[in-house]
């Protein structure tokens, strides 16, 4: 709401700011044109706590309608939203401006690695064909005797924790030179979420997994470079997940 409107303004705005232009950068691509992929700069009004999605969706409203993003629940819980921002895979709902060096343009584009399908969007198919591979889902055999649920203690559930917060956003997979370079990669996202049932306690297909994962595409791919870790909006000890993997696939342990 602008401060000229006859409701209360935006909290920036009742605190006296003033707004201030911001340039982006963005990566555009229209398959229907026949055109490479192009940069176009865009000056945009931004406060200091406004967030990256924020200036898309005023670009987007109020000046080229025909820029095209993912985004959904803009409060990083989805993970539609992840774009290359400053060169690092980020999630626009998350970045804020006064995070940013805002005395040159700031530079938007998607994801690499995934077929880019326009704009800021890539076909995200590829990457949840990996997912659907390790089996991410709890295999157990009859209920316990009275139908109550399977119990787990908390040490148990600590030993997984950490990879139940993936959002599913492929920030970690496409920040991956491997998964880059190599078409056939798993990705750090789909170990991940192998790890999270492999180490369950509850779940009896672990073997299965890492026999998956046990494969010339699978966590041997891997040359632990820590882009994964760093790009993770969840903070997800991703590195350490794929270390975790190798090692149950050396000795045969998951607990």
């Amino acid at each position: 709401m602008s401060a000229t409107s006859n409701g209360p303004g935006t909290p920036a705005e009742e605190a006296g700011l003033k707004p201030f232009n911001v340039t982006l950068l963005v990566r555009r691509y229209d398959p229907e044109s026949g055109r490479e992929a192009y940069w176009e700069d865009f000056d945009v009004p931004m406060y200091p706590t406004d967030r990256i999605l924020d200036a898309l969706h005023k670009i987007k409203w109020d000046q080229d309608g025909t820029l095209t993003f993912r985004r959904s629940c803009a409060h990083g819980i989805c993970g539609s939203d992840a774009m290359r921002i400053n060169g690092k895979n980020r999630l626009a709902c998350k970045t804020l401006v006064k995070d940013l060096d805002i005395t040159k343009p700031i530079t938007v584009e998607a994801i690499k690695g995934l077929p880019l399908e326009k704009d800021l969007i890539v076909d995200m198919e590829p990457f949840f064909a990996a997912y659907r591979q390790v089996q991410p889902f709890l295999v157990s055999g009859a209920a316990p005797e009275g139908g109550k649920e399977r119990k787990q203690t908390i040490a148990d559930r600590e030993r997984f924790d950490d990879t139940t917060k993936c959002i599913l956003c492929a920030a970690c997979t496409t920040s991956c030179p491997v998964f880059w370079t190599d078409g056939q990669y798993f990705g750090p996202a789909a170990i991940v979420n192998a790890h999270r049932f492999i180490f369950d306690s509850r779940d009896e297909n672990a073997q299965v997994r890492l026999d998956i994962l046990n494969d010339t595409e699978g966590v041997w791919r891997c040359r632990t470079t820590f882009n994964c870790t760093d790009a993770c909006p969840r903070g997800i000890q991703v590195t350490k997940a794929i270390a975790e993997v190798k090692a149950a696939i050396r000795t045969g342990k998951t607990s």
